[in-house]
Parts: structure tokens; sequence; C-alpha cells
């Protein structure tokens, strides 16, 4: 009796704790501390992307009467969008042709009986704004969806949600529902509740990045989408990212990343939307909003971050969803909720690098043309000491070149930098300015590298199917190009235990085309053996591609 009642005993505690550790988990999942690496210490005024939200002016008095916990009171309810009886989330906007701002987000009541889980239950609508800021005032619905993303293909327009889009030729509907076609090409990857950003490509093409940060391309941005990538493109550092975000200027792509866990995001740039690089420090993170006069709602949450872009693919505006507590907390009938909140951003100056030979270590100088605009003077509103110009992991920590003079040129202004210091080796494709206004602020800009190519062909391969034959064991590689420019004659290896088992030349492709190619193994594998089998594509002045599966060798027949 009492070894049975001891049972019982543990079992209870048991019971108990796991149920302990998994209320704690519960309630606790979306706070985690992330160790920031010593390096960010030593990043100055723009070194990090977080440097570029600027304070919010308010589009009406700050108030406290509105929902929300004292942390985020008093605020400005007509920034962006909200609603007592409803809770907001995700979305982004666009300048219509009408000169009207139209912002696609979703929202679920604020009732509902599964609190802020009842995001599944959401709704797509269309707002409208005359001020990009806001107020945003509902115009019209589109129909059931989550995490809304608007952009535009030469067909019309496309609001992708999780596991569908609505395409309509105009920002006013009428909108047709549809699916993508994902082809996963042999590769891995979670086709349930996924998470996409798109950004255009300069021949019509799209590229996209999942929630997973896996790459993938389409010839239209419409309905097929082909996985190129085999592994994640997010930074190798502990986090559970989501909720990417990409866009393309005129000089490259940009994406930002979320660690929801952490709450952090990282921020990197490439030169075709496949191939990344990530920049040091934070992208964002809790307490950006802030406003002129120095109060700052303090958002327990800022996620499913999107851009306003202007007419040269500039980010000029963050768009949020953001919410108050921790998800849980956030329950039917109480005062916590979530919004649409919008953050003007430090907008990039428009450089362009005057030299006509790649820049190197042994370079004199560097002249650097920035642009006059609406608003900027080059030649009265930048503090010219400030300035220094190069490699991106030179420039964000303080280093780079520095000014030797300037020129004038019309309304724009030629900076003249020394060659010395600017960092700028073979991997890099845009170089970096960045220093202060005359009135103390932010100043920064990209500018594409002279001898760089921004126009490449992506190739990417299935794995190998394999034949016996009497000439001994052959394979057959599928070779696609998904870039944006024809291929030259490029080489695949077959490896299998790290050694060489097939190699041979593939023939130019244009985008989009496929080759297969045959090859003769040098040496034989048993039959119906398992193993893993590593292709490589390799072409000159591109980076190897590389694609690895487990497969079954055939019977010898």
């Amino acid at each position: 009796m009492q070894t049975m009642n001891r049972q019982r005993y543990l079992t209870l505690v048991l019971l108990v704790g796991c149920v302990a550790v998994s209320l704690s988990a519960h309630l606790h999942a979306d706070d985690v501390a992330r160790p920031r690496p010593a390096e960010w210490n030593n990043l100055v005024l723009g070194g990090q992307f977080k440097d570029r939200f600027e304070r919010v002016k308010p589009r009406g008095d700050l108030t406290s009467k509105a929902w929300g916990g004292d942390n985020v009171l008093p605020r400005d309810v007509l920034n962006g969008i909200e609603d007592p009886d409803w809770s907001y989330w995700g979305g982004n906007a666009v300048r219509g042709d009408d000169g009207k701002y139209h912002l696609f987000v979703c929202r679920w009541p604020e009732n509902a009986e599964l609190g802020h889980f009842d995001y599944h239950n959401s709704i797509v609508i269309h707002a409208v704004a005359d001020d990009p800021v806001g107020p945003y005032q509902y115009e019209d619905t589109i129909g059931h969806g989550h995490n809304p993303t608007l952009y535009k293909t030469r067909k019309g327009y496309v609001i992708y949600c999780v596991g569908k889009f609505y395409f309509s030729k105009s920002l006013s509907g009428p909108w047709k529902h549809n699916a993508f076609d994902f082809h996963k090409r042999e590769r891995w990857c979670v086709q349930r509740r996924v998470n996409f950003t798109f950004a255009a490509r300069d021949d019509g093409s799209y590229t996209a990045i999942s929630r997973r940060g896996f790459a993938w391309v389409s010839p239209d941005g419409f309905t097929d989408w082909y996985l190129v990538s085999a592994e994640s493109v997010y930074p190798k550092v502990e986090g559970v990212f989501e909720d990417p975000l990409m866009w393309k200027d005129d000089v490259q792509y940009h994406l930002i990343a979320n660690d929801w866990k952490g709450r952090i995001a990282y921020y990197m740039r490439s030169k075709d939307g496949v191939h990344w690089v990530t920049e040091p420090g934070e992208a964002y993170a809790p307490g950006i909003d802030r406003y002129e006069d120095g109060t700052a709602p303090d958002w327990y949450k800022y996620e499913r971050i999107r851009v306003l872009q202007d007419d040269h693919g500039r980010a000029v505006q963050a768009h949020f969803a953001v919410i108050d507590s921790d998800k849980h907390s956030d329950l039917p009938n109480d005062k916590h909720s979530s919004k649409h909140i919008i953050i003007p951003l430090t907008v990039e100056r428009l450089i362009e690098v005057e030299n006509e030979q790649p820049i190197t270590a042994d370079t004199r100088e560097i002249r650097v043309k920035i642009q006059a605009e609406d608003g900027f003077d080059p030649h009265t509103d930048i503090d010219l000491d400030s300035l220094r110009f190069g490699a991106s992991q030179e420039v964000s920590f303080g280093r780079g070149s520095r000014l030797r003079k300037t020129e004038k040129a019309g309304r724009d202004l030629v900076l003249v930098f020394e060659g010395q210091g600017n960092g700028i080796t073979a991997e890099n494709f845009a170089g970096k300015l960045q220093g202060k206004t005359s009135q103390g602020k932010l100043l920064i800009g990209w500018a594409r590298l002279p001898g760089v190519s921004f126009s490449e062909p992506v190739l990417s391969s299935l794995a190998p199917k394999f034949e016996y034959t009497d000439e001994g064991l052959e394979a057959y590689v599928e070779v696609q190009n998904f870039g944006q420019a024809k291929s030259s004659q490029s080489w695949v290896e077959i490896l299998v235990d790290g050694k060489v088992l097939a190699s041979g030349s593939v023939r130019p492709m244009k985008p989009f085309e496929t080759s297969l190619v045959r090859l003769v193994c040098d040496r034989t594998l048993s039959p119906a053996s398992k193993c893993d089998v590593t292709v490589q594509l390799k072409s000159d002045g591109l980076p190897t591609e590389t694609f690895t599966k487990n497969i079954t060798l055939p019977s010898r027949e």
C-alpha cells in the first residue's frame, strides 16, 4: 500500500511538474534573451539598420483614452490603423495611381473567443489614406487570409496570404482567389503555414524568401515557384526566425529576418536575391517607436515588418504589426490588442561611384557623386568631415576611406575619397557611404561597385539519377539556370563520401533553360545501397552551388 501511494505521489509530482513546465513555456516562450556579439559595441551611427528608424510626427494628439497597457499609453491612435473592435496584424502599403496610399492588412474581432490566437480566422481588408502615415480607413474586404503581402507583377497585383493568393489587375479589385504551385525540386521545405516575401528582378522574373529562409524563383511572380537554395540564407546564429522581409532598390536587394523568440531582427544584403551577406547589428528590436517629443510607446512585440518604397525602390517607411503584451495575454474583451504602426526611415541618398575600374586596396582615389533631391542639397546639407566610404565591414565601424576634396557637378556634388582604407575586396558588390548631415542626423547611401555584374546566371541541380550499363555506372544530372543572364560553360561534380565520383561540363543555358548532363562514373557503387550524394556546380566568378541528398541506387538487372 505504501509502495502504491508512493508511486501515485511520484506520478502526481511528475504531472504537476510537467504542467508547470508547460505553462512556463506557454507563457514565456516569447521572452528569450539573446547575447549580442561584443564587436557590435563598436558600431557607429548608421552601422546597424536600427539606426535608420526616425522619430514619428504624430498625426493627432497623444491620448491615453485607448486600449492597451500603460506601456503603450499615451499614443497616437491615428498612426497606421487601429480600432477597439478589431485586432490588426501585418500588411503593407503602396502608393496608387490615384495618389492615395493603399494598405492591405488582416484583422479579426477583438472579442473573439481565442483572443489573439483567433488570427487563424483573420480577414484581409483594404484600407486607404491620403497620408502614408495614416490614418488608414477601411475601404473593402478581400477575403479570408493571414499575413498578407502585396506586390505587383506584369500581369497585375498579387496579395499573398498563408497558403493562397488573391489576384487583381487593379488595387480596387475585383480579387480572384488562386494558389501557387511550389516546386520543391527534391529539396526539404515546410509546405504548410509558410510566410513568403517577394521582390521583382530587373527582367520581370521574381525571387522570394520563405519563412525558413529558403530562396525561390519564379519566371513571372505568378503561379509557379521553384526552390533553388539547398539551405537557409539566414544568419548562422541561434534564433527562431520567421516573417522575412525582402525588397529591392536601384542598387541591391535587402532582407530582414526576425528572431521572434529573441525579439531581435537581422539585416542582410544581396546582389541577386539568392546569395546573401549578413550585416552586423540589430535590424530592429523593441523600443524603436518614439515620437518627436520623446514619448515612447513600449510595444512588447514588433513583427511582420514591411516597407513603403519610393520610385527608386528605397525604403522610406517601416510598417509593423505590434502588440502591447505577450500574445497569450491578449484575451477577448480585455484591454490588450494589436495594431498596424508606421515609423519613418532615414532614406538612403542617391550616390554613384564614378571610377571605371574595379576598386581595390591599390586604388588611389574613389569618386562618389551624390545627387541633389527635393529637400536635400549636398552642397549645404552634409557634414563633410564625418563622411566615410568603402566596404560596409569597415564603414559601419567608423573606418573606411576619408574625404579628400569635393567638386561641384551642377546641383550634385562629387565626393573624392582617398583610396586608402576602403576595405573593398572581390566579395563586395556595393560600397557604403556613411556620415552625418549638417544638422547632425544620419546620412547613408549605397552604390554599385564598378566591375561587378548584377545580372548573372544562378545554376541549380537535382540529385543525379544512376544507371548501371555495359560501360559501368552512369549518372544523369538535371541542371537549370534560374538567373537573369545566360550561363557560360560550367562544370558539375558528383561526390560520394567526399570523393569525386564523376565530373563533366554543362553547356551554356538561357534563363530558366534546363540541361540534362550524362556522366560516366570513375568507380562503381553497390547496387541498391543508400548513400549521401553531393552535386557541385562550378562556374568562373560565381559561387559554387551545392546540393546533397540521400538516395537509393538502382538494382543491377
